[in-house]
């Protein structure tokens, strides 16, 4: 049979965020693209990842607030939980966003889009279905799975991911997690306040890529909340027993045996490369996914990689900062350069932990003795004093001239505070500038201009600037 034959300018593989980025981004300067997906349209985020765990978040929030009402008066008594209508709340968020992300729209933007496996036949050359794909470039944007350790029995007992955890319609009685990062923290206190038992098992320590002092704030959280943690604790194997499922641990006191409901594994994600051809296509690629320059262009110079795929950060923005840099460089010939510095990042625990830039622990490797790490704790912001979410604070990390290199909130709305200093980093912007902003009282934000006045608290005790106001009292 002779597979027909397209010529379009642009061809993406994968339609989650970073692919359907490109793909509306270009049609909708008039270019011809071609979109193959063999799943469903928006990827991981819509579907298994962002937006379900955000709905299912917010629901647990509710069931928090109910009970923590009572510490300032308000006792609405426990929270009755009925998981079949958050079921079905999880899955009407994703069915009210799915039609923007859907085939017909963009169709109707102009896209061609190919429902079906796409792979690499030569270096120019896409197969999908009985369609031939021969672009000016390509675009692959094939994202992620959840990596699956090699845990004896772990096969056996029906473990659940954050692809299937979604479609469960009764809540679990028992939860064990498997990875202490930020889908199993997030997914662990969550269920955790719907009411379920939950044990965290983490080989090294919860949080362990965020900042210390930022982490110990959420590990404290979760304990208060009653989340089991069992840090530097490995997982020998998993079995079934009369509770359901047994996971065997060795930590440093012995081996144990912890029993529950049900299972769930969340130690990382794999860049989706499989049967993609790409050792045909001439792309260089290994276990952590494509190999890409700072232009995220492959080793096949027709051939772009971008999001989860590219062996980078994992996160929906990530992916759409990716597509913005391509479409820069394919519709406009413009350089570009890929900066994941400038990539923000919040794990939705409650309190939140956000930070974008360099870390503390970064910023002495490149700058030494000359840094200045500056804090402002929530506990000293008015809004939330009112509001009783006092824990956390605000930490930045500045050169000697005062230039920001990095900051770190972990509180009450971080991921919505975080975005001041993105702009803070991206813009290369010295304290000075938040420090000079009018903000409105009482907010949170201003714990972040506090922590950049602090900047200046040295100069209060300076011989010399105490010396020129002396000096300019003379003049009245």
């Amino acid at each position: 049979m002779t597979s027909r034959l397209l010529t379009p300018d642009i061809c993406i593989i994968g339609a989650g965020s970073g692919g359907l980025s490109v793909a509306a981004a270009a049609a909708a300067f008039g270019v011809e693209v071609v979109l193959i997906e063999k799943g469903r349209m928006g990827g991981d985020c819509l579907n298994y990842g962002c937006v379900p765990s955000k709905s299912l978040i917010a629901v647990a929030a509710l069931a928090h607030d109910a009970r923590s009402g009572r510490a300032l008066g308000l006792n609405a008594g426990e929270p009755v939980l009925d998981y079949g209508l958050t079921h079905a709340h999880i899955h009407d968020v994703i069915a009210t966003i799915a039609p923007h992300d859907s085939v017909e729209r963009f169709e109707a933007l102009g896209v061609t889009v190919l429902q079906d496996h796409a792979r690499f036949v030569d270096e120019r050359t896409v197969e999908a279905g009985e369609v031939r794909v021969r672009a000016r470039r390509f675009v692959i944007a094939t994202g992620s799975s959840p990596a699956v350790p090699p845990i004896p029995g772990l096969d056996t007992v029906g473990s659940l991911t954050n692809e299937t955890i979604f479609d469960l319609k009764t809540r679990p009685d028992h939860l064990i997690i498997i990875g202490g990062g930020p889908i199993g923290i997030e997914l662990a206190q969550a269920y955790r306040r719907l009411g379920a038992q939950v044990s965290v098992v983490e080989a090294a320590t919860v949080l362990a890529r965020e900042d210390r002092e930022a982490a110990a704030v959420v590990r404290a959280a979760l304990r208060d909340e009653g989340v089991a943690l069992h840090e530097a604790t490995k997982v020998v194997r998993v079995e079934t027993d009369e509770a359901g499922i047994a996971v065997i641990v060795e930590a440093q006191e012995g081996e144990g045996r912890l029993s529950g409901s049900h299972l769930l594994v969340a130690v990382g994600r794999t860049a989706n490369t499989e049967s993609l051809g790409l050792d045909v296509a001439g792309i260089d690629h290994d276990k952590r996914g494509i190999q890409v320059d700072q232009a995220m262009r492959t080793s096949n110079r027709r051939v772009y990689a971008i999001g989860d795929v590219a062996g980078g950060l994992q996160f929906t923005h990530a992916a759409n900062y990716h597509a913005g840099l391509v479409v820069r460089a394919i519709l406009f010939r413009l350089p570009i350069r890929n900066r994941p510095v400038l990539v923000p990042r919040v794990t939705y625990s409650d309190p939140e932990l956000a930070h974008v830039g360099l870390s503390e622990a970064e910023a002495r490797e490149s700058h030494g003795d000359s840094l200045k790490v500056l804090r402002a704790p929530f506990a000293e912001n008015d809004r939330a004093r009112a509001e009783a979410r006092t824990e956390g604070f605000v930490k930045l990390v500045a050169d000697r001239r005062g230039r920001i290199l990095g900051a770190t909130i972990v509180g009450d709305r971080a991921g919505e505070l975080i975005g001041l200093w993105s702009l803070a980093v991206s813009r290369r912007l010295k304290v000075s500038a938040i420090a000079g902003l009018v903000l409105p009282y009482p907010t949170l934000s201003e714990a972040g201009k506090r922590a950049a006045v602090s900047f200046y608290t040295d100069s209060l005790d300076n011989p010399w600037v105490r010396r020129l106001v002396r000096f300019l009292r003379i003049f009245g």
